[in-house]
């Protein structure tokens, strides 16, 4: 399956990923955990505008996971094209702020322990996606 960091991977005879992991329950549980970790790393954390309610924040990632990795485009439909560079220029993302990204969703995966293949799928998008959002040194 071809990775790119800003729209859904190309489509395979295959099943996809979304299904391949049985669907968004898999996505609530990778979100919810990624948040637990955010939440334990202050600076990463601090970024977060309402950081006393990350519920907004969780729904956002939920949508689009589930809609990247093949499932329904209801993040299209609510909130339009992805956009993730636009919709992350407001924030410092640099070099520091990514790695505590990549921290807590290496974290979040860990804790899941998905088929290897899955972990690398998503590893490898995770790490494309982190990188592209990167936006000072």
């Amino acid at each position: 399956m071809a990775v790119s960091p800003m729209g859904p991977p190309r489509r395979t005879p295959e099943p996809t990923l979304f299904e391949a992991v049985g669907g968004e329950p898999f996505f609530v549980d990778l979100v919810d955990r990624f948040y637990g970790h955010v939440a334990a790393i202050p600076e990463l954390i601090a970024i977060y505008p309402d950081r006393e309610d990350l519920s907004g924040a969780r729904d956002r990632l939920r949508l689009f996971l589930v809609q990247y990795w093949g499932g329904p485009a209801t993040y299209s439909e609510e909130r339009g094209h992805p956009r993730l560079r636009m919709r992350h220029a407001p924030f410092v993302v640099d070099v520091a702020q990514r790695d505590n990204w990549l921290a807590a969703m290496r974290a979040a995966l860990d804790d899941m322990a998905p088929d290897p293949a899955i972990d690398t799928a998503m590893w490898d998008y995770f790490t494309a996606a982190a990188e592209a959002m990167r936006n000072h040194h």
